[in-house]
């Protein structure tokens, strides 16, 4: 994406945090049921609005510690890309959001008003559960890699109709 095409979106700033860490099988990946707002009932990274005046990773740390319950550093975040979320159909709807990997925390995660996590598989995460966007980019950012898209979102707003970017790969 071209930097000055971010520059000019008017949309508000988010962001999303996926926490991974060893499991007894493999790599897994914090995921939790949103339980309210936007999304509801999908399976989500920790994440949310940006407050005036305050850096993506000051929004990662607060919204991780408030959605469920984990102290992590600025320093352990990893910053994997930007996503542009376009709904033509519900305008409102339209985001753009920092990502970010973190490996490192302090805590056992709990639920909250907003989501009720679950350690999944990376493996195994059902991107069916998942906004459909996820299932483009999510796999490549959980083995190291780095997004930088748009997706528009059809008249349904549930279904990617077109995206652009790096670290896009076409769902298998």
């Amino acid at each position: 994406m071209n930097p000055r095409d971010e520059s000019k979106s008017q949309h508000p700033a988010v962001v999303v945090v996926y926490l991974v860490r060893d499991g007894a099988h493999g790599a897994e990946v914090l995921l939790g049921e949103k339980r309210r707002g936007l999304g509801t009932g999908r399976l989500v990274g920790p994440g949310g609005k940006r407050e005036p005046g305050e850096s993506a990773v000051e929004t990662a740390v607060r919204e991780v510690a408030e959605e469920v319950g984990l102290r992590i550093e600025t320093d352990d975040l990893e910053a994997r890309g930007t996503l542009d979320y376009k709904f033509p159909s519900r305008p409102s709807w339209s985001q753009v959001s920092d990502v970010f990997v973190c490996r490192r925390w302090q805590g056992s995660p709990s639920g909250s008003d907003e989501l009720e996590p679950r350690w999944i598989p990376v493996d195994a995460v059902p991107f069916d559960a998942m906004w459909d966007d996820a299932k483009y980019w999510l796999p490549g950012v959980l083995r190291g890699g780095s997004v930088r898209a748009r997706f528009t979102f059809a008249e349904d707003d549930a279904t990617v109709s077109g995206y652009t970017g790096t670290g896009v790969e076409p769902p298998a």
